[in-house]
């Protein structure tokens, strides 16, 4: 039971980092109905920017999300902007999946000539520690990363539900066409909700090369856990990838302290295939264009 417990612990703490990670891929979805496959390789760029900072200007990497996390809106701006607005016609959201999955391997071509191939760590002072409660061991790190996942989904929620820009991309989720007519400028949305979508990456990713290892092709991995996420929270529901996130945390940890690590990350294909077959929206999700 101590470690059945204590892989739960881990699980959520993880899993709010998955969370963060998953909020921009269905933040993009529920705007454009596009499927962002180069979030995983938009995380790693931020764990590498993080990194880097650590290393040459010894910025703590908490800290320089306030910088990477700008520099990643204004990619996001950019590559929306280049690639994904000028796509048109019934094919669209097929096309979208070429375009990002050409921009993930851009990234990690990019990345690999820079930093090679390499696993890195990004380690601080306080990578290792942890406190104990009650008998059970929390770390320090996912904790603090926990926790900056919240601070910024609570934010993140904020926007959407308190602000303009929010009500914006609410009419552009449930009727694109009827807040066009209304005045909405739609590719703007879609420009930022999608600029907003990589900036989370950054956030993630310098969590994310805080607790594992990382190199150029680790978005593989990355964006197959993140799509599970999606697709069993419902696509295009930021709270459902919130609650999935943690559900499928938990899972993993405790699959990988009751059987095995290698069967930890199988859990998410299962749970994957097992969603598509017996409900396709999802959790939280409807089968018609929905809302966040």
């Amino acid at each position: 039971m101590h470690l059945f417990v204590q892989a739960c612990i881990l699980g959520v703490l993880i899993g709010g980092v998955y969370a963060l990670m998953a909020s921009g891929l269905t933040l993009v979805f529920g705007i454009m109905r596009v499927i962002n496959v180069a979030q995983g390789a938009m995380v790693v760029l931020g764990a590498y920017l993080s990194y880097s900072l650590l290393t040459r200007l010894h910025i703590d990497p908490f800290v320089s999300i306030l910088l990477t996390a700008p520099v990643m809106f204004g990619l996001g701006v950019v590559v929306h902007r280049l690639f994904i607005r000028t796509l048109r016609g019934a094919r669209r959201e097929e096309l979208s999946l070429l375009v990002t999955w050409a921009t993930a391997l851009g990234i990690e071509g990019v990345l690999s000539l820079t930093y090679k191939t390499t696993l890195r760590s990004t380690i601080t002072s306080y990578s290792g520690r942890s406190w104990v409660v009650a008998g059970y061991r929390i770390s320090e790190l996912r904790t603090f990363g926990f926790a900056m996942s919240v601070a910024i989904l609570i934010c993140l929620s904020l926007v959407l539900t308190k602000t303009r820009f929010g009500r914006s991309v609410r009419a552009t989720v449930q009727n694109p066409t009827s807040a066009r007519l209304l005045g909405v400028n739609t590719d703007r949305v879609s420009g930022f909700g999608f600029g907003i979508g990589v900036a989370t990456a950054a956030a993630a990713g310098a969590v994310y090369g805080m607790i594992y290892p990382f190199n150029p092709g680790s978005h593989y991995d990355l964006i197959s856990r993140t799509l599970s996420i999606v697709v069993l929270g419902g696509l295009g529901s930021i709270g459902g990838a919130v609650v999935a996130a943690l559900l499928l945390g938990i899972a993993a940890s405790v699959v990988a302290v009751t059987i095995s690590p290698i069967w930890a990350s199988f859990v998410f294909f299962m749970v994957l295939i097992g969603i598509l077959l017996l409900r396709p929206q999802g959790l939280f999700g409807i089968r018609e264009r929905g809302a966040l």
